[in-house]
């Protein structure tokens, strides 16, 4: 159930949608199987086991978006093209040019298409109603786009826009590196990146391993800030923060597995159980969060 990688996004305050009036919108682009001739397809899939598209519970709605991509490794391609060229060159005497050859890759590649292994890979979307915020369970970039532009061709107008907060996480991280003091709430851990604003981009990082104060001041003198920092919030969630303000690896402690006993409840309600103890943790640790960063930046 718990994220595990953050893009953190705030829904715009005038923007309300039953679960219903969403679910009505996403089902335009309901997952089907790509056709043989397609080398991937998206579309929104149900979350949970005979649930809708939306799976509501108290304001919180958890999404899932579906991508199939067909498998057809180039040099599976380009051996077939081979085989395929010197049959014609026997034909006609002469040896394909390179026009002729990009005919034959796209020949073949339609051939072998229809053939070609699927796989699937599914990206959950959590929107809080009640504190306004999206969030995509992602750690690449462009995973994260392909679910904002599934959601921005389904909801019109988009109520979606960029988290800025006062303090750029970059700053924020270096100056609690630097007085060896996180902000309220918070504790620094052992994982550091620290990356210098030159041209040449050198890093340097820390796994596992406690930084020195008197190093962080060396490499800052240096022209160097931090980009990743480990933290913990509360004790009760740890995570990474990057100066894109992602959050990533975010692990739950034992004090919340500890009160989340299972005993007695069937799947249906342990999946409840589960999902209102994610999203109440996370939202408190994003308003903290962005406290811990000067506030949110009002928009102009």
């Amino acid at each position: 159930m718990w994220f595990k990688n953050l893009k953190v996004f705030r829904l715009s305050p005038s923007w309300s949608c039953t679960a219903e009036a969403l679910e009505a919108a996403l089902e335009t682009q309901a997952f089907q199987p790509g056709n043989a001739q397609e080398m991937q397809s998206l579309g929104w899939i149900a979350p949970r086991e005979n649930s809708g598209l939306v799976y509501a519970a108290n304001g919180q709605y958890l999404l899932s978006l579906r991508a199939e991509k067909k498998l057809l490794p180039s040099t599976v391609v380009n051996q077939v093209a081979r085989a395929r060229a010197q049959e014609i060159e026997e034909q006609q005497g002469y040896k394909p040019g390179r026009r002729q050859m990009k005919e034959i890759k796209e020949q073949v590649v339609d051939e072998l298409t229809p053939r070609a292994f699927s796989i699937y890979r599914d990206t959950r979307v959590w929107i809080d109603t009640q504190n306004r915020w999206l969030v995509v369970d992602a750690a690449a970039a462009a995973k994260c786009d392909e679910v904002m532009g599934m959601l921005a061709k389904a909801l019109d107008p988009f109520p979606v826009a960029l988290l800025h907060v006062e303090q750029s996480p970059a700053s924020a991280m270096t100056e609690w590196l630097i007085g060896d003091e996180a902000p309220a709430g918070f504790s620094i851990d052992q994982d550091t990146e620290l990356r210098s604003t030159s041209e040449n981009r050198a890093a340097v990082r820390y796994v596992r391993q406690s930084m020195d104060i008197d190093e962080v001041q060396k490499h800052v003198r240096a022209g160097k800030q931090c980009t990743r920092l480990a933290l913990t919030w509360a004790d009760r969630v740890s995570f990474v923060l990057t100066d894109g303000l992602d959050i990533k690896r975010i692990t739950p402690l034992d004090v919340l597995r500890e009160n989340q006993e299972s005993a007695g409840r069937n799947e249906d309600e342990q999946f409840d159980s589960d999902m209102a103890l994610m999203t109440g943790e996370l939202a408190r640790m994003l308003d903290a969060l962005v406290e811990a960063l000067g506030g949110e930046k009002k928009a102009v």
